[in-house]
């Protein structure tokens, strides 16, 4: 019988771009070898539009269903890595009850850079950051990633 998948949760405070894309992401380049989820401490109303552009146009990904949920949906449930991508949802959710591991990526957040052609630059460097961690830490635990 095959082992159970990896389960991780991304936190950020509004779970609108960075801990949208990390899930996205993480969910692509495991190709189903890993579970992930993604929450924030005070989502926000809706997916910022250049998540899903950005995961559309650089990665092929389309996530239809991503919706920004409140990191209570997930107190009750067992993850074996916790990654927080904003320094104030690390700050929030310094611990989480029977995580194994808890890691924290300070990844800027895009949605928060002025001016339209600066913003979209921002959503790609952090999605860049985040694909280049995300490879890295899938290679540290033997699981594949797709090419």
């Amino acid at each position: 019988m095959p082992a159970a998948p990896l389960r991780v949760l991304f936190l950020c405070t509004g779970n609108s771009a960075r801990s949208q894309m990390a899930e996205a992401l993480l969910r692509h380049l495991a190709n189903g070898r890993v579970d992930a989820v993604s929450a924030g401490s005070a989502p926000a109303p809706d997916v910022h539009p250049l998540t899903r552009a950005t995961l559309s146009r650089r990665f092929g990904i389309e996530s239809p269903a991503m919706r920004p949920k409140p990191a209570s949906d997930f107190t009750d449930h067992q993850f074996d890595t916790v990654i927080t991508v904003c320094d104030a949802a690390a700050a929030a959710c310094a611990t989480w009850p029977g995580a194994r591991e808890l890691i924290h990526w300070s990844i800027d957040d895009p949605a928060a850079v002025a001016g339209a052609d600066a913003q979209r630059t921002a959503f790609e460097e952090a999605a860049d950051e985040l694909e280049r961690r995300l490879r890295a830490w899938l290679t540290s635990r033997g699981i594949p990633v797709r090419e």
